[in-house]
């Protein structure tokens, strides 16, 4: 009897928590501007929905500047904004998923992380099908908008001088709130249906560079919590670093304060490279408070260790030696990649941009990820880059002043110049050049975009240039070889779970219309 009574009070106070919460931190409006037909995918028909979200906080959550903000009638600050919506009509199939992607400086990332096309690289901000990966599969998505500046309405006050302050930490609240209204609501506060109404049984998040430190971030300070329940099940980082977003503070804008890093110019920026520097370090103090973390996937490129730390993600602000893993998480370094691909040479770099295509192991892993929220079916193992000690053979962001025993560490190469150990693309197995380098100058766009050196041709063209590395036919000797040996390295990557078919295709598709072996056909005009 007194065990029930117990139970009892322990459900009452956590619905008393739950009911408080919302009664004080949730989406009050939701307003749709434009619903138009998105496209046919193997799952139905899709929409695109625009419009806008209206919310409200309680001016005693944890975040800096809210106990300056005037409040409402019924006590509470309010925010707004912007929201997409690319998710299944009536006639599609929804397979119970929602991404919430994160968008990066107001741009939306999901589609390029996602669904980008090998040969011409979607940049931040589009919303085109591409591959159509998400779509193909069920998945609802939603761009909410958080930032400063960007989409998002954040309450404000004046403060002593005069100066317009603005709390940009409500930008988690928004994240928070939005997702659980997304995933759980029926209708807002004034009975407008939540077009994902009753089609969301699990919500995984996304974000890159920026936003993937917005992640971290989030979690960190406890917004993946909305009373007692868990806002996102899962979530996938991309080449995060080892850095956090800086945002719990006021601001007088017009940009976000996680708009910056530091970089070879600002290598002393303060906020971002801080006390958590490892998932284990965010991880643990999430534990601590008693809450289950998500199932969480981070990967990093080769270019994220030259550039922007990454390696103390890995060791902490301390040492050489690799930090414990979570058994929520798992770490993939793509050895050869950089922190962001483009389809054209930028005019200030004086190296050929960086052209792995690494958006297979996106989709991918998170794949591997739902399976692993749904199912609990475990994903592939951690896989990592082998490092050593940065030199000045290659420029390094060096360690910040203020973690004096930090030590900054870059991929070991091997005799090509190509990263040694993570996962390897077929184009690392079987490469036609050094992918993943550093560029110069070491501007903030050089600096990420990283580079490519081809290989040289036959040794004739070996020897003009002076290059160390075999030429291109002294390692193959044919196209066949070629090929043979990058449908060989996808066939161990699907094995392994890094890679999906429709991808092992389109690779090994590339590799057989490579033109550098010539024209082989020998009638190539048959009568």
């Amino acid at each position: 009897m007194q065990s029930t009574q117990k139970n009892m009070k322990k459900s009452l106070l956590a619905l008393s928590l739950s009911l408080s919460f919302c009664a004080h931190a949730e989406v009050t409006h939701l307003q749709i501007d434009s619903t138009e037909p998105y496209g046919t995918f193997r799952s139905g028909e899709y929409v695109l929905i625009k419009g806008k979200l209206r919310g409200e906080i309680s001016p005693k959550e944890n975040i800096p500047g809210l106990d300056q903000i005037k409040t409402n009638s019924r006590g509470n600050i309010e925010y707004a904004t912007k929201l997409v919506l690319i998710m299944p009509s009536e006639k599609g199939h929804s397979n119970g998923a929602l991404l919430v992607d994160v968008p990066n400086r107001g741009r939306a990332y999901a589609q390029a992380l996602y669904n980008s096309p090998r040969d011409e690289p979607f940049q931040s901000g589009t919303l085109e099908q591409g591959t159509g990966f998400l779509q193909d599969y069920g998945y609802s998505v939603a761009e909410v908008y958080w930032e400063l500046g960007q989409g998002a309405e954040l309450p404000s006050f004046t403060d002593k001088e005069g100066k317009t302050r603005f709390a940009e930490g409500v930008g988690f609240a928004i994240m928070r709130d939005a997702a659980i209204f997304l995933s759980k609501a029926a209708a807002d506060s004034t009975g407008k249906p939540n077009p994902l109404k009753g089609q969301i049984s699990r919500t995984v998040a996304s974000g890159k560079s920026q936003t993937g430190r917005f992640l971290k971030t989030f979690l960190l300070n406890g917004f993946n919590m909305a009373g007692d329940r868990r806002v996102f099940d899962g979530m996938q980082i991309f080449v995060s670093g080892a850095g956090l977003l800086p945002i719990l503070q006021t601001g007088t804008g017009p940009e976000s304060s996680g708009n910056a890093s530091p970089n070879f110019t600002t290598p002393e920026m303060r906020g971002v490279h801080e006390k958590q520097l490892t998932i284990g370090d965010i991880t643990n103090e999430v534990q601590a408070r008693g809450e289950v973390p998500p199932k969480m996937m981070l990967l990093s490129t080769a270019t994220d260790f030259y550039s922007l730390r990454a390696s103390l993600g890995r060791t902490g602000a301390s040492g050489t030696t690799d930090q414990p893993i979570p058994t929520n998480v798992r770490m993939y370094d793509i050895a050869g990649a950089s922190h962001v691909l483009v389809p054209r040479q930028p005019k200030d770099c004086t190296m050929p941009h960086a052209v792995l295509d690494w958006t297979p192991v996106s989709r991918a892993t998170f794949l591997r990820l739902d399976e692993w929220v749904t199912t609990n079916s475990i994903p592939p193992q951690n896989r990592l880059m082998a490092l050593e000690q940065a030199s000045e053979k290659i420029p390094t962001l060096p360690a910040p002043k203020h973690l004096p025993n930090a030590v900054i560490q870059v991929p070991q190469l091997d005799i090509d110049g190509n990263s040694i150990g993570g996962v390897r693309l077929p184009d690392l197995v079987a490469p036609l050049g050094t992918h993943g380098g550093q560029n110069s100058p070491q501007t903030f766009t050089c600096s990420l975009i990283g580079s490519y050196s081809a290989f040289a041709i036959n040794k004739t063209e070996r020897d003009l240039t002076k290059d160390a590395r075999l030429s291109v036919k002294e390692r193959y000797t044919s196209r066949d070889d070629y090929v043979g040996k990058v449908r060989q390295a996808a066939a161990v990557l699907m094995q392994e779970g890094f890679l999906l078919q429709d991808d092992a295709a389109v690779i090994v598709q590339a590799a057989a219309s490579n033109q550098l072996f010539g024209n082989t056909n020998p009638n190539p005009n048959p009568r």
